[in-house]
């Protein structure tokens, strides 16, 4: 006597496996958005560091420089008074954004500034129309 089986047997898809599957990349997502945010923190020791790399050049730089007890503001190598320093800059962004450009500004501060006079700087580049700075350091290996 011969059994014949009719029935079909459908596909099954486990579900054990897929949710595994799942799992392993929220964690892989949830990883990579945690590396890649952005952190508010700013390095303390500026002038030198082991992980100073050249940031991409951006067409304004300002270099703070002490001597004996004065400070010297130069932009883009140029020596200004304290008092024409954002006007000056001001002119430099308005220039670059009818050009097109975006504007942005590299910060040298002297190793012998204090962190009140750099702060204040910082204060007036942003009041002159800049939300970009980058605080530049030299590789400490040299």
């Amino acid at each position: 006597m011969k059994i014949s089986s009719k029935v079909k047997q459908q596909a099954r898809i486990e579900m054990l496996p897929l949710i595994d599957i799942v799992f392993l990349l929220l964690v892989f997502f949830i990883y990579a958005m945690l590396s890649m945010s952005v952190h508010g923190g700013r390095q303390v020791d500026l002038p030198t560091s082991k992980m100073a790399g050249k940031t991409p050049d951006e067409p304004i730089t300002v270099t703070l420089e002490k001597k004996e007890a004065k400070v010297i503001f130069h932009i883009n190598g140029q020596q200004v008074d304290e008092e024409a320093f954002i006007p000056i800059l001001q002119n430099q962004g308005d220039i670059l954004k009818a050009e097109g450009k975006e504007s942005a500004v590299q910060l040298f501060a002297d190793r012998a500034m204090s962190y009140q006079q750099v702060y204040q700087t910082l204060d007036s580049i942003n009041r002159a129309g800049f939300a970009k700075v980058f605080l530049q350091a030299q590789p400490a290996d040299q």
